[in-house]
């Protein structure tokens, strides 16, 4: 009933009530033609595909001197070893996937290479792991960017939950504007961030290694209680490796460009392997300058900082909010509330905000091709008013926003669920693509070609491998702290679409057309052997007639009236006026003790399929149009009912038989006269102008 009842209403409720807000948020509707108006250029591209793995520097060296902190400030001289892996981790996965782009650049990333290569389980556990960290992308940027706006507003930090569900809100809005509008938006905030964080690390290798001058942080006079003392051996390596899966969050979103290259302009691939390489290029150096410089500036930071800092001897208490490691070492190199200090913060804030971009560009192009693979609801495939998976979009936004409520917006919780479900996109791309090339140099006789495939497979093997190592160290290192989480959200993406997939398959199997047109059998199933049509009846009025006339033009063989007796005395009364009239068709009576409506209506149309399975039970309900929504309440509830309980009745076919009442007929009207007076040109007369339009009567 609530399907119909809600087909019955939008058309009427939604394009009045909702129309007009729905332009101011996301303006107007464009044509399907101007979908190439929307494809970015590289410079666009970046801020819009990159600015996840380029803001991540805002905490991911925060990240690496968290863990390393369980073992004392002592441990902070390996961070530099573990972002040189970082570097390299980061070098290869860029090499990786630009052989990724230009083999498969129709924007299944990950997932066309892993189905392709691997078959369609690969593809599905690389989409599962993939949707996972597209939301929790948005999670933990939105998450990390309330936290460092707070430390300059406290309003904000006092309600991180709202304000991090507040941002989710503004985000989707914007990015159900169209990807082109929300790239121009992003690309300023994201070129700010990349400037001013290498104005940093210039001014402030300046005034190290020239000037002489020593900068310090605010957290550079603390001390670090360590839980374990002097590690060595095993459990050294152990929390070394912790670390290093920690610092890997600086490569989460690399996938997306290679998920996206349909969105860049021509030539595609070749601008989206560009863009790849300037956005590792950035990540890399913006990450080693920052870690270099938190080690020279002596920052603190503890994963307990309420109980594990400590300051005079005295651990510094729950009042405390530590401050990320970029905000200290930006206040260190440009000082405490001077403009680029201010504007290097605010531009933080932003981009971490707006690092949420990059899952809301993949996540809904990945929904799409998913859709179209029959493994998401075919409501993903489709583009919205401005071109975007607009569905996607807002089921992405959903499911981020209950992540950040469940987790009270704490990008340290947050985190741990991170980058397990990037990694396994990484090995199982990789290893596609080793197998792509196999594949290829198999039939290549060309030595020019065979050279360079050689040589694209030994980067992929490589990137492989790598990510692999890293993926068992994540796992390993981070299951027991939140990984497993997501994990469990791979599976159930994966039940979910796997089951997806099923249903819509046993439905095409179902409905399929017969191969051959003289297949007796299958003409029967399609073909029903006679159709006996039933008309339902409360009362003799237009509508009732209207019905009865339109059921005798359907030449069934057979016709029968049916009414419900709830009143006696009202079913008396239509039995005598029916004879009266003289009509034609056969009134059936159906008794109801218990003054139901839809039971005997259902019950009787079962017991005519019974009798005879081979006929079509063909039901006519007369219905009211009426002109105003809330009109709707106050008529065809029966017939809204009967409709929602016969749709699942085999052998059933409903048919509708409006009659428009005159507040609809007004509707018409009113809605004619508003779009001529709205189109272009329109000229608008008054009364007494339409009078004169009016063709004049000769008086007797």
């Amino acid at each position: 009933m609530g399907q119909f009842l809600f087909e019955a209403v939008r058309s009427s409720v939604v394009s009045k009530l909702t129309d007009v807000p729905k332009r101011i948020l996301i303006g107007r509707a464009l044509r399907s033609d101007r979908l190439g108006e929307t494809l970015l250029p590289k410079r666009i591209a970046l801020p819009v595909f990159a600015s996840d793995p380029l803001s991540s520097v805002a905490y991911a060296p925060g990240e690496v001197l968290l863990v390393l902190s369980v073992a004392g400030v002592s441990a902070y001289h390996f961070s530099p070893w573990i972002a040189v892996a970082v570097v390299v981790l980061m070098f290869t996965v860029v090499a990786s996937y630009r052989q990724n782009v230009h083999a498969y650049p129709s924007g299944g990333g990950d997932y066309e290479v892993a189905t392709t290569n691997l078959g369609p389980r690969a593809g599905l556990t690389v989409a599962s792991a993939l949707l996972v960290d597209y939301v929790l992308t948005v999670a933990v940027s939105i998450a990390s960017g309330i936290e460092n706006l707070g430390s300059a507003v406290p309003f904000v930090i006092e309600h991180k939950v709202l304000c991090a569900t507040a941002v989710i809100v503004l985000l989707t809005l914007m990015n159900l504007r169209g990807v082109k509008e929300s790239g121009k938006l992003f690309a300023i905030p994201t070129y700010v961030f990349v400037g001013g964080v290498f104005v940093m690390i210039a001014w402030g290798a300046f005034r190290g290694l020239v000037l002489g001058d020593t900068m310090r942080a605010p957290t550079a006079a603390y001390e670090i209680k360590a839980e374990h003392q002097g590690l060595a051996g095993f459990a050294l390596v152990f929390l070394l490796l912790r670390a290093f899966s920690s610092g890997c969050a600086a490569l989460t979103g690399v996938e997306a460009i290679s998920n996206g290259v349909p969105a860049f302009r021509k030539p595609k691939s070749k601008n989206a392997a560009t863009t790849l390489a300037l956005m590792g290029g950035l990540a890399v150096t913006m990450f080693c300058g920052i870690i270099a410089l938190a080690m020279t500036t002596k920052v603190r930071m503890a994963e307990n900082p309420a109980t594990d800092l400590i300051r005079g001897g005295v651990p510094i208490g729950s009042g405390y909010v530590q401050n990320p490691v970029i905000s200290q070492v930006a206040e260190a190199v440009f000082g405490k509330g001077s403009f680029l200090f201010v504007l290097l913060a605010a531009a933080t804030a932003l981009v971490l905000f707006l690092a949420a971009n990059t899952a809301y560009n993949g996540f809904p192009l990945l929904g799409s091709i998913l859709a179209q693979d029959r493994y998401l609801p075919r409501q993903l495939h489709t583009r919205g008013d401005r071109l975007a998976f607009s569905n996607g979009i807002v089921l992405l936004a959903g499911a981020a926003a209950l992540l950040t409520v469940i987790y009270g917006a704490d990008s340290t919780r947050l985190i741990q669920l991170y980058i397990v479900g990037v990694f396994v996109s990484f090995t199982l791309s990789q290893t596609g693509m080793v197998r792509h090339w196999n594949r290829h140099l198999a039939v290549e006789k060309d030595p020019a070609k065979r050279s360079r495939m050689i040589r694209s497979r030994a980067i992929n093997t490589f990137g492989a491998f790598f990510t692999g190592l890293v993926l068992v160290v994540v796992l390993v290192t981070k299951f027991t702290h939140g990984a497993w989480v997501a994990l469990l959200g791979m599976c159930i993406f994966y039940a979910t679409m796997t089951a997806i997939r099923k249903h819509y398959d046993r439905v095409a199997d179902e409905i399929s057309a017969p191969e051959a047109p003289d297949d007796d059998l299958d003409d029967d199933l399609v073909r029903p052997s006679r159709v006996h049509s039933v008309v339902l009846i409360s009362k003799i009025h237009r509508p009732t007639l209207r019905a009865l006339a339109y059921a005798k033009l359907m030449r069934s063989h057979g016709l029968e009236a049916l009414t419900v007796n709830v009143d006696p005395a009202e079913t008396k009364a239509l039995r005598e006026e029916w004879e009266r009239r003289g009509i034609d068709v056969p009134l059936k009576v159906l008794d109801s003790p218990y003054r139901e409506v839809t039971r005997p209506v259902i019950e009787y149309v079962k017991n005519l399929r019974k009798e005879s399975p081979r006929d079509a039970i063909s039901v006519i309900i007369p219905e009211y149009v009426v002109g105003h929504w809330y009109e709707h309440l106050l008529h065809n509830q029966s017939a809204l009912r009967l409709k929602g309980r016969l749709l699942f009745t085999p052998g059933v076919m409903v048919t509708s038989v409006p009659y428009q009442l005159a507040s609809s007929e007004a509707a018409k009207l009113r809605a004619r006269k508003r779009q001529e007076w709205s189109a272009p040109g329109a000229v608008r007369r008054g009364p007494a102008a339409e009078r004169a339009k009016e063709p004049s009567v000769a008086k007797d």
